[in-house]
């Protein structure tokens, strides 16, 4: 059977992972007794809730006696590590951009990975039904996108297919709706090229690993060179250059949305491998032979760190069912091993690991995955990873772009300032304006809940890294101080409503709360230890006036993204299965107002 390999390219939804859905159902993937799943692609419960997807994932579909191999990419630049080596399987990709939108961040962050390595583009202008579609426009900031990223002369003449995902169907003019998928299926087949058919030894590169209680790793990658046959023996070439000889037991080729077993896989398939011990990414399965290995997945380098530690509170082991240290580093390094972007420090004399990553997001998903496995922990402010050029402090520094309606504008420009970003391009679009600005790393730390508060929830934020530049100087983290709690014990409705003049509070009536909890934000600058458990005293007299029902505003409830931007230096979040709570690193009052004269003393004598 022919074969082509593509990735899809889009931004946060730009409606990829429902086009997919459509393309299964019309190559009849789904028999008509198998119930068809939404967004079967985005399978991983963050995905579903956040509409945004994570994991690369691999299906196939079959169209015309040729299999097409359909890798899925995440969209957003803290996702670098999957991008940069599931791209390595394709032969071409599909840059899907919506057709009012048009070309946003995250596109161009991966579809730079994409023409860097020589992969050849379709167009796809989605979301054709939408009444506000401006397809040309679009289609000329696509051109501007390809030419500012030097794409060659072969990757400029691409085709355009317009459709409409949701809707399921493709056409070649912008002007008449479509009926079904075959002029898109059509342009893969005409314009995608096949993988190059190599003699020669075996070699085959590992760009994802999956596991099974069953079989342990499973290697998923690209055969290259030759063709892999089961139970046979084959060499691994570990990224170090160290060789081990193995067996492969089983072999699964792409049928569909599931796995089947094969006995011999050609070159130019995408498999799954069965038997490999100690296998990673990036690793190079070889010809015994005549071992060769496959050049080394370069990946972004981390731009931001955070500290994982066991939990110390009182509440320890109250919600988790994995509390020690031990657990937490055993789950981080697993967490290593299928994600090349991550790295982990660890500290020789505490229970304390310093953890790299690409960005809030890329952390903030391995710490919700953890908690939602039963891991119990306390998490440190994120801290960007500072370099030195030419003898100088630089820092890494983001692209930021908000869209935004006009009337926001002016606010959303001074906020951005205030953390140091500079203003490159305006760009209007309607009612609404798209502000480009370049922003330092920490700046963006807390910065998407002030636009959501200043606009009215109505800026819509995206970033990606841009350069490292020189240090911008000192930014401005949070203003106010936290409301602190005095005492262990449960939160009373009297106490909270005679604090309420003193901030805004993060917890409710009968909630359990410990000493050394934040519970709320001061007005002012300054923390506070306030008693949050104090009652009314009981009398037997009445009287009129002070027996009025007690009226509170709502908490605020911090996603764990909001809590980790909301942190300052001295606190933590405590993160369990079923809470997350905010902290000081010291939660006796006395011992804290002891470290705070120490560390001014230390300051003071620098």
């Amino acid at each position: 059977m022919k074969l082509r390999n593509v990735a899809i390219i889009a931004h946060v939804d730009h409606g990829k992972t429902t086009l997919v859905d459509k393309m299964l159902i019309q190559c009849r993937v789904f028999r008509d007794n198998q119930e068809v799943r939404d967004c079967f692609l985005d399978s991983n419960d963050l995905e579903r809730e956040r509409g945004i997807t994570i994991f690369s994932k691999n299906i196939s579909i079959s169209h015309a006696g040729t299999k097409i191999n359909i890798i899925d990419t995440p969209g957003h630049a803290d996702f670098g590590g999957e991008v940069e080596r599931v791209l390595r399987m394709a032969d071409g990709v599909l840059l899907l951009v919506d057709a009012f939108e048009g070309a946003m961040p995250q596109t161009r962050f991966v579809l730079q990975k994409a023409l860097a390595l020589k992969l050849v583009p379709i167009v796809v202008v989605n979301k054709m039904d939408r009444p506000n579609r401006r397809p040309r426009e679009v289609l000329n900031e696509i051109y501007d996108l390809f030419i500012d990223l030097d794409a060659h002369e072969r990757q400029l003449d691409f085709p355009v297919i317009y459709a409409s995902g949701r809707e399921g169907w493709a056409t070649t003019s912008a002007g008449e709706p479509g009926t079904d998928l075959l002029p898109l299926l059509d342009a893969i087949i005409q314009r995608i090229p096949a993988p190059e058919h190599r003699e020669g030894p075996l070699q085959m590169q590992v760009t994802t690993i999956d596991y099974s209680e069953y079989v342990g790793r499973i290697a998923i990658g690209r055969i290259f060179r030759g063709e892999l046959r089961r139970d046979r023996k084959a060499m691994l070439l570990k990224r170090d250059g160290t060789e081990k000889l193995s067996d492969i037991k089983e072999l699964y080729t792409f049928d569909g949305v599931e796995r089947t077993k094969a006995d011999r896989i050609g070159c130019g398939d995408i498999c799954a491998v069965v038997g490999v011990e100690d296998i990673e990414i990036g690793d190079t399965i070889a010809d015994p032979e005549n071992p060769e290995p496959l050049p080394i997945i370069q990946v972004d380098e981390p731009t931001m760190s955070m500290i994982f530690t066991i939990n110390t509170s009182p509440f320890y082991g109250e919600e988790g069912k994995y509390v020690t240290g031990r657990h937490v580093r055993e789950r981080l390094y697993r967490e290593m091993e299928s994600d090349v972007a991550l790295r982990v420090e660890e500290s020789l004399t505490t229970d304390t690991l310093k953890v790299f990553g690409r960005g809030i997001l890329h952390l903030s998903i391995l710490i919700e995955n953890m908690r939602r496995e039963g891991y119990e922990f306390q998490v440190g402010q994120p801290r960007v990873i500072y370099k030195e050029i030419n003898g100088h402090k630089a820092e890494p520094v983001e692209l930021l772009v908000v869209d935004v309606p006009a009337e926001h504008a002016g606010r959303v420009i001074e906020n951005v300032s205030r953390k140091r970003g500079e203003l490159k391009h305006i760009e209007h679009m309607g009612a609404r304006q798209r502000l480009e600005f370049h922003i330092p790393s920490r700046g963006l730390i807390g910065l998407r809940t002030r636009l959501l508060n200043t606009t009215s929830g109505e800026s819509v934020m995206h970033h990606r890294f841009y350069q490292y530049e020189y240090f911008k100087g000192s930014i401005p983290h949070r203003q106010n101080g936290v409301l602190i709690s005095m005492q262990t014990g449960e939160v009373v409705a009297y106490a909270l409503d005679s604090l309420q003049a003193r901030g805004k509070f993060f917890v409710s009536p009968g909630e359990r709360v410990y000493e050394g909890q934040v519970v709320g934000e001061n007005n002012k600058e300054g923390d506070i230890v306030v008693n949050v458990q104090k009652s009314k005293k009981l009398t037997n007299m009445r009287a009129s006036g002070s027996d009025e029902a007690i009226r509170l505003t709502p908490p605020i409830v911090f996603s764990l993204e909001e809590a980790l931007e909301f942190i300052n230096e001295d606190e933590l979040v405590e993160v369990t299965p079923r809470s997350i709570r905010i902290r000081k690193t010291i939660l006796d009052e006395s011992e804290r107002k002891k470290a705070g004269i120490r560390a001014r003393e230390l300051s003071a004598a620098q």
